[in-house]
């Protein structure tokens, strides 16, 4: 309020005053004085008209879309407006008869005055009608934008609850695996099992956490499914990230990736691969996921199928603007591909 109220006083202090630097000087005192308070009093007045639009009629009337009484109600207030010039001016002349006014008796105000009464009076509705609108659209525009905050905060809250459950159901199916030929890998299982939902449970309810911690997150899921695997799987991890990095990151934002890795990139009797890569620099966070194309069949209900949905949404909600994110099949498919990148910079995603 103080701000807009310093506004106001500084926009009239300049419509009042620069009109008055043309005034052209006598060297009477009485006869320039006389002038001075008749152009001013005609400023002043034009905030007649200003004023009702901008406090009453406008918010009252026209954005209750009573268009018919806006326009009514106005030609009321410019001809108020300027029944109240013209009283001004006699009166001036009736204050310093015998000065500058004098020509009131022999020339009195003629039509082409009024006229430029009535469109600087109507110039100056036009202008609160503008302040309002463009008041009225910012506040419209700030609460669409604070409405779809809301609606993205609620979606990523809805999609990390989505996100615990299907990360908990893959690694349930894991160790259900295990415990029919292997005991001693499921206890194992189990116990990185633990040391993984203890992160999940903690770090995963903050908007970001470090990128190091979420190294270790992955590389102790990865070390967990390395147990499942059989030897004609190779595994290549290179985390370029220093332990001490202080990077912040989305949490479980690459682990869909890396599970996605691991359900259809693995052969129960060929050859196949996993590379995954991370690295850091300046800020910008890149992830790079290679595995072997076995693609599930339809009848494969292992998953629930949503992780790299939501790999795609939670980018949009959190990183809109600053990430790439290339992903396909090689042309002889074979080879699936994922890479990801995290700039630090917006303008960076543009280069």
């Amino acid at each position: 309020m103080r701000r807009s109220f310093m506004i106001h006083v500084i926009c009239w202090g300049i419509v009042i005053i620069f009109p008055l630097c043309f005034i052209e000087h006598t060297g009477n005192w009485n006869q320039d004085f006389g002038h001075l308070l008749r152009m001013l009093g005609v400023q002043v007045i034009f905030m007649l008209p200003f004023y009702l639009n901008y406090s009453l009629l406008i918010p009252q009337i026209l954005f209750k879309d009573k268009v018919k009484s806006f326009y009514a109600f106005n030609v009321l207030i410019v001809t108020l407006s300027l029944g109240l010039i013209l009283l001004w001016q006699y009166g001036c002349y009736v204050l310093f008869p015998d000065t500058f006014y004098e020509h009131w008796r022999h020339h009195p105000p003629k039509w082409p005055m009024y006229f430029q009464f009535f469109i600087t009076s109507v110039l100056f509705i036009g202008l609160s009608v503008a302040i309002r609108m463009s008041q009225r659209w910012i506040k419209s525009d700030e609460a669409r934008r604070e409405a779809e905050k809301n609606r993205a905060e609620a979606e990523l809250k809805n999609l990390r609850n989505q996100l615990n459950p299907h990360f908990l159901l893959n690694t349930l199916n894991n160790i259900y695996a295990l415990i029919a030929f292997d005991t001693d890998k499921a206890q194992q299982v189990v116990e990185e099992l633990s040391r993984l939902l203890r992160h999940v449970l903690y770090e995963d309810q903050q908007d970001y956490v470090l990128l190091s911690k979420e190294v270790d997150f992955m590389k102790n899921y990865i070390e967990l499914m390395r147990i499942r695997v059989t030897d004609n799987v190779t595994i290549d991890v290179d985390f370029d990230v220093p332990s001490d990095d202080t990077v912040m990151i989305a949490p479980l934002l690459f682990i869909s990736l890396i599970e996605n890795a691991f359900k259809h990139g693995i052969s129960p009797s060929e050859r196949s691969y996993i590379n995954i890569k991370m690295s850091e620099i300046d800020g910008d966070v890149t992830c790079e996921i290679r595995n072997s194309n076995y693609p599930k069949k339809q009848n494969d209900k292992s998953g629930s199928g949503i992780g790299l949905e939501q790999v795609g949404k939670r980018l949009e909600l959190i990183y809109a603007g600053r990430y790439n994110w290339e992903k396909g099949i090689s042309p002889d498919g074979k080879e699936y591909f994922s890479k990801i990148i995290i700039y630090h910079d917006t303008a960076l995603c543009h280069r």
